[in-house]
Order: structure tokens, then sequence, then C-alpha cells
């Protein structure tokens, strides 16, 4: 892979490879902010990167309002361009926890070009199970804990997921990077894990609500110490800061009473479903 630089090769075990990509799926910052949490938490090195120049569309007929998102990032100060960035794909380890974490943004062009990086990068520290946090926008209160579902890259890894309270998606229409890279990582015998949090369509800001429910769960699949917790008194002062603005709102307040009845009625709905299946399977108890 002629995009792919790897810097240094630390002896890592068969780690696990957590991906965060900004743009699609990434509404409240829940994927890149994710990656991001965990890379400052574990002082993760950066190991390798993707070379962006193949992988995106830099001059995109429209107006400056609808290309602002293609182009690279400048900053110029008192006339002096000092800086100029484009889109980055880099790649961290975290040793003690031997974790690679990736943070990217998706591609516009060559799709399967790309993901090939990622497969290369993987294969060369022994990947053999691939993780991706996402986030969706719904129809879910802000007073509520955000609901998670997931989709797989085999069957096999259903019945590994089934005690956590996700939900397994059902889904047709425009796919992510990550949809992608599930059905090459099945090809290559790789398991593949999507997690993706449900948050409130009506709020656009960093949501650490979200981020901390994926990591929750990330934390008990990886096998490691709660990471997150610290991210407690963000989502406090979050809700706190939602409600403010809410109040100014009443038509809103009234919708949201209605999505906390309807959020409460499938809670209680799940969890039926859920004691349904454990009488099938002979669980009493867990």
């Amino acid at each position: 892979m002629d995009e792919l630089t790897i810097y240094q090769r630390p002896l890592l075990s068969n780690p696990s490879l957590l991906l965060g990509f900004t743009g699609w799926m990434d509404g409240g910052d829940v994927s890149s902010g994710s990656v991001t949490y965990l890379q400052n938490k574990f002082s993760a090195e950066m190991i390798a990167e993707i070379d962006p120049q193949k992988f995106y569309l830099f001059n995109f007929p429209g107006s400056m309002e609808e290309v602002t998102q293609f182009r690279p990032y400048a900053l110029i100060q008192e006339g002096i361009v000092t800086e100029f960035h484009y889109p980055q794909n880099q790649f961290f380890y975290a040793s003690e926890e031997n974790l690679l974490l990736f943070l990217g943004k998706e591609p516009n062009v060559r799709w399967n070009e790309y993901a090939e990086n990622i497969f290369a990068l993987g294969k060369e520290f022994g990947v053999k199970r691939i993780y991706f946090i996402g986030s969706v926008s719904g129809l879910i209160p802000h007073t509520r804990e955000p609901r998670m579902s997931c989709s797989v890259s085999d069957e096999k890894l259903k019945e590994e997921l089934r005690g956590y309270g996700l939900r397994f998606n059902d889904y047709e229409g425009p796919a992510s990077i990550s949809t992608l890279l599930t059905l090459m990582a099945y090809e290559r015998g790789i398991e593949m894990i999507n997690l993706v949090v449900e948050i409130p369509v009506y709020i656009q800001a960093t949501n650490p609500k979200g981020i901390s429910t994926a990591l929750r769960i990330l934390s008990s699949l990886l096998g490691l110490p709660l990471v997150g917790e610290d991210l407690g008194n963000m989502s406090e002062e979050f809700e706190k800061n939602v409600e403010e603005l809410v109040k100014k709102y009443p038509d809103l307040v009234e919708r949201i009473k209605k999505l906390e009845e309807n959020y409460d009625r499938e809670i209680l709905e799940d969890d039926q479903n859920f004691r349904e299946w454990l009488k099938r399977h002979g669980i009493d108890k867990i």
C-alpha cells in the first residue's frame, strides 16, 4: 500500500483496532470524540498514517457554503499563511492496553483502496478484531440514556453481544465506510463490530453522554478497566445546558415529553423480550 506509511512497529499481541471517522455517522462527535478521548486517556502515540491525496475531492463545484466541508484547512495570520492541513488519517497505539486506534475522515472516492490500507495496517500487527463507534440522530430524548444498536461481520458475534442491551440493526439506505469495512472484514476472516449510539435529533453539539455510553460497552468488550467515567461531569453539564435551552421553547418541551413516553414504553418491551429470550435459552438469571 503506497499510501500507508508506518513510522514504528511496537510489539503488540494481536491487538484490537478501534476506528473513528469524522463526517458521516459522527453526530455529536461520538465517533471522532471516542477515539480522541482514548488517545488522550492512554497517551497513545501515532504509529502510521494514510496519505489523503487519492481519497478526497478538494475542488468540488458549488457555492462556498456547499463546498466548505471538502476543502483543506488553512490558517492565515496577519497576512501570513501559517497552517495548511489536508484531511488526516492516523493510527495510534496504546501499548499497555494492547489497542490500536484510528482517526480519519471518511473518504470521498476509492473506498475499496482506502479500506485496503486499513486492513494492511491490521495485518502488519495481527489484528483479529475491529471495532467502530458511530452515531445516528433519532427520536430519543436527552433526558434518557442513549440507545445503542449494532451490526457485525459474522452471525456468531451476536451471541457475545446479547447481554449488552444492544439492538441489531435493520437498515436500508446510504452506506458508510464502516459498512464496507464490515463486509471486507468477513472476507478476510476478521471480526468487526459496529457500535452505533442514537442521539437526540434536536441537539447538534458534542454529546459527551453518547461518548460515555459507547465507551462503557467498549471497555467491557475489550476487557479493560472502565473508561469514560470522568465524562460523567461533562455529561451532567451537557444535560444541564440542554435543559436551560429547551425551557425557552415550550413546543419542544412538549415534544420531548412525548419522546420520553415512547422511550419508556420501548424499554419495557425490550426488557420483556430479553426475559423471554433468557427463558428460551434456559437461563434463570445472570
